[in-house]
């Protein structure tokens, strides 16, 4: 029999990504908006795909989506760019600005696909800590300006902490370097300040965002990244041809026509968030981290396994990120009714 074929060096060392998506009462683990977009959303998406010529190719420049993305948040058009998902506009930033012989400064705990996709690119990884409160201090901002690095990660709110990093000090890092500083603000619209206006004088940052967590489109995959246009069109040459779908762009644009109502929704999910906490802090020998997010980051006085286990009997999944900071679990804003469940179960395991 012919051998297997063998993969280049390292990539056998990572292991696929897996996020569990389990038939709970209640998923909290993935950081989704727990409620849909309203029906006349869904009636004018089918609509408007059922008249999709989809025997032809979807727009390669995807010209609607970015107009609609641009107008949104009032950047140009000409430095709006968009992908499946804010992972692939990743992918594609270290595409064209990482790789074999150049180096990325990620601030940690953060997002843990920053270090993955650097690495998957063959992109060397430095990993800086952030100090106490998980901020983005003027020290840390001087270890990665010596790090010499070709791309620096900063995600605010920053995932998994969600708290959101000062925007002078975004500022600061992005005056003392040349690399592309790179800021994910997937969780923007719960709270925070936006980086966006540092893109006009620093044309070395690029803010990247996504469609799966305010406005409820997990599903449709779109992210976007708002920058220079000379970083747009490096990503224009590392993209694959048509990556974008008509059915998905579509999505987007029809979302963007119905953003109000997609930000109505983001008031009940900070009312939960901030339940959470308050009930958290409630709590004996919690520790509670702020959030600017929809999700909140906590210890318990427990081993976190065995929480996150007791809290799965109940029909409750959340994440367990004592790997990434110390004995700690994440749980995202849901529903009331899971948000109930969830405070409920936690309260039974920790009376056990």
């Amino acid at each position: 029999m012919t051998p297997a074929p063998t993969p280049r060096p390292g990539v056998r060392d990572v292991m696929p990504y897996v996020s569990p998506q389990l038939g709970v009462k209640a998923r909290l683990n993935t950081n989704e908006c727990p409620y849909p977009l309203p029906d006349g959303f869904a009636e004018e998406l089918a609509d408007e795909v059922a008249a999709l010529p989809l025997n032809r190719y979807p727009d390669g420049a995807m010209i609607r989506l970015r107009e609609a993305l641009a107008e949104s948040v009032g950047h140009p058009v000409a430095g709006t760019w968009a992908a499946n998902g804010s992972n692939e506009i990743l992918a594609q930033l270290l595409q064209a600005y990482g790789g074999t012989g150049r180096r990325a400064a990620v601030f940690e705990p953060s997002y843990l696909l920053h270090p993955r996709i650097a690495r998957l690119t063959q992109t060397e990884v430095v990993s800086l800590t952030l100090d106490n409160g998980f901020s983005l201090t003027e020290d840390r901002v001087k270890a990665a300006v010596d790090a010499r690095p070709d791309v620096v990660f900063v995600c605010s709110p920053n995932n998994p902490t969600g708290n959101a990093q000062s925007v002078d000090a975004v500022a600061s890092l992005a005056g003392r370097t040349t690399a592309l500083v790179i800021v994910d603000e997937a969780y923007i619209e719960f709270g925070g300040s936006t980086c966006l206006p540092l893109v006009a004088g620093h044309p070395n940052v690029v803010v990247t965002r996504t469609m799966s967590k305010a406005f409820a489109l997990a599903g449709a995959r779109i992210g976007y990244a708002l920058a220079s246009s000379e970083v747009v069109e490096d990503l224009e040459r590392v993209r694959l041809p048509y990556h974008l779908s008509a059915i998905t762009q579509t999505a987007g644009i029809v979302a963007l026509r119905h953003s109000k109502e997609a930000m109505t929704i983001l008031d009940a999910i900070r009312a939960e968030r901030d339940r959470i906490i308050a009930a958290l802090r409630a709590m004996p020998g919690v520790i509670v981290h702020p959030s600017d997010a929809n999700f909140v980051l906590f210890v318990p006085p427990k081993p976190a396994g065995e929480v996150w286990r007791r809290l799965l009997d109940h029909g409750v999944l959340i994440r367990d990120l004592s790997a990434v900071v110390p004995n700690a679990l994440r749980v995202t804003a849901g529903s009331a009714d899971e948000v109930d469940l969830f405070l409920s179960a936690l309260q039974e395991t920790m009376a056990a």
